[in-house]
């Protein structure tokens, strides 16, 4: 185990593509580059404030304690080793192509080798301006920071592919946010954030170099990206291999994000992993009471593009972006239709084994996929909390006898308590569960493991991180530090203070119901 400050990172991507070395942080085009130097700029007075054990031993990183490894963290310290970049990269924004965006306040400072022989890159977030901050200051808020650090990690502990964190630093700056977009900006506390990956190379990365026609160095991406990420992938028809691959695990994302319940807010095609994981935490939020058309982000409103029930239509638009961009090397467009004409089966087959994982069904045996629908319409119609209504379904009696023990039963899982035909439509599905369950080969203990390990008892609520965020900035870190606990463990029962509906008053206050992208 090594101090921070001690560590040798490696730059394999900075030495690998050509990138612009002047260190010029003003705003502007880059083409023909793939990265721009940026120097973090110092911050004032930073202070650790969570740092994370298990992440920093598969780094054989020591906690830090002297001012030095903390000093890098926000920013204020670049070591021989660094070659600090920002990236380079395109996308398209709620549907619409918006052109070279690139990593406007996150700064790389290189890759460390973990324990596992992998390498990792290493980003700060928010550590100050790029050539790619367009108008903006390359700052991040508390508020934002707090929201990606925990919710990163709460991600990570549910057993979903993600990014991680490593530390949250307090930058002792304050930052200027318009936080609604109203005309009313307030200055916040500034943090910073240490994420860690083994790439944060996204579809826009690909789409940036194909929109300027600069194919030798999309060839070039795609090769080092195959080699790096997909070493596996034989060389015959390895661009069908690995978008094929990207396809897969981005399927593989969207069904896990919909089994917790996670909304990620901003689907936008330059905040979609080319490794398949969770990226850029903004105006995120898990869903309280059950509504396939919930959006946390304000920006998203009122056509709802990125609504909980829609993330697996729009991973298909994105990889349709994904596939018009790298088309050009791949030089074969029928083969590449053929793999985005298999993304639906794919993604539904995916996603009916979760869906019957957390029903705590044996196998997909004929006629589940139309219970399962059944089922949905049912919750979409009663409006439960998703989670706590899954755990009581666990503990379901083998028989109901009447309404009156249906609604005992889920209870505590009623934002508004059902009746009528309502009612009557939630009554006659959890008949037709219970005698779907008496056709499981398996034991009832082996069916409730299943529905145990699918179905999470904690997650990491928005109205929770807002009081954490409130009681943080104020100095108190009681909430913060139990949330980093609660995190660890969301599949148990020993953190049962968290296991209750979302109280009345979060469902309109600010920062407990809807974000904007700012958060």
């Amino acid at each position: 185990m090594d101090k921070l400050s001690d560590k040798i990172f490696g730059s394999d991507f900075v030495n690998h593509f050509d990138g612009d070395q002047s260190g010029n942080l003003q705003p502007r085009q880059t083409p023909g580059v793939l990265y721009s130097k940026a120097m973090p700029t110092p911050v004032a007075k930073p202070t650790l404030l969570a740092w994370t054990d298990n992440l920093a031993e598969r780094l054989a990183c020591l906690k830090p304690i002297e001012q030095a490894d903390i000093s890098i963290l926000a920013g204020n310290l670049v070591t021989e080793s660094m070659q600090p970049y920002a990236a380079c990269y395109a996308g398209h924004q709620f549907g619409n192509w918006a052109g070279q965006l690139g990593d406007g306040r996150a700064i790389a400072l290189g890759e460390l080798k973990g324990i596992d022989g992998n390498a990792y890159e290493i980003q700060l977030k928010g550590a100050g301006p790029t050539p790619y901050s367009r108008r903006a200051d390359g700052r991040a808020v508390l508020r934002s920071s707090v929201r990606e650090y925990l919710m990163s990690e709460a991600m990570y502990y549910l057993g979903i592919p993600t990014t991680r964190a490593l530390s949250l630093v307090s930058t002792g700056d304050k930052v200027l946010r318009d936080m609604f977009y109203d005309g009313h900006p307030e200055y916040e506390p500034g943090a910073i954030v240490t994420r860690v990956a083994p790439s944060f190379l996204r579809f826009g990365n690909f789409e940036m170099l194909a929109a300027r026609k600069e194919y030798d160095n999309l060839k070039r991406l795609m090769d080092w990206v195959i080699a790096r990420y997909y070493p596996h992938i034989s060389e015959e028809g390895k661009y069908i291999k690995w978008f094929n691959e990207i396809l897969d695990r981005t399927a593989t994302l969207m069904v896990e994000w919909m089994r917790v319940g996670f909304v990620h807010g901003v689907m936008n095609t330059d905040n979609m992993s080319i490794l398949g994981l969770t990226i850029d935490y903004g105006p995120y939020s898990f869903l309280d009471d059950y509504d396939p058309d919930f959006t946390p982000n304000t920006t998203d409103l009122p056509g709802r593009r990125y609504a909980f029930g829609n993330q697996g239509s729009i991973a298909y638009w994105n990889l349709g972006a994904l596939a018009n961009a790298i088309a050009p090397v791949v030089n074969d467009i029928p083969q590449l239709k053929e793999s985005m004409a298999g993304y639906e089966e794919i993604f539904m087959n995916k996603y009916t084994a979760m869906m019957a994982a957390k029903l705590g069904f044996d196998q997909v045996k004929s006629g589940d996929r139309e219970f399962i629908i059944d089922f949905e319409q049912m919750l979409v119609q009663l409006k439960p909390d998703m989670t706590i209504f899954y755990q009581l379904l666990m503990e379901l009696p083998s028989t109901i006898e009447n309404h009156i023990d249906l609604i005992n039963h889920f209870d505590e899982s009623f934002y508004i308590e059902p009746s009528g035909d309502v009612l009557n439509i939630f009554y006659n599905i959890i008949k037709s569960y219970l005698l779907r369950l008496k056709e499981n080969t398996c034991t009832k203990e082996e069916s409730k493991n299943k529905m145990l390990k699918a179905n999470p008892r904690f997650i990491l609520r928005n109205y929770l991180l807002h009081q954490a965020i409130e009681d943080l900035t104020n100095g108190n870190s009681e909430l913060f530090d139990k949330l980093q606990q609660a995190i660890k463990e969301p599949y148990s029962n020993k953190f049962d203070e968290f296991f209750k509906l979302r109280p009345d008053w979060a469902s309109q206050k600010a920062g407990c119901s809807m974000l904007s992208c700012s958060s």
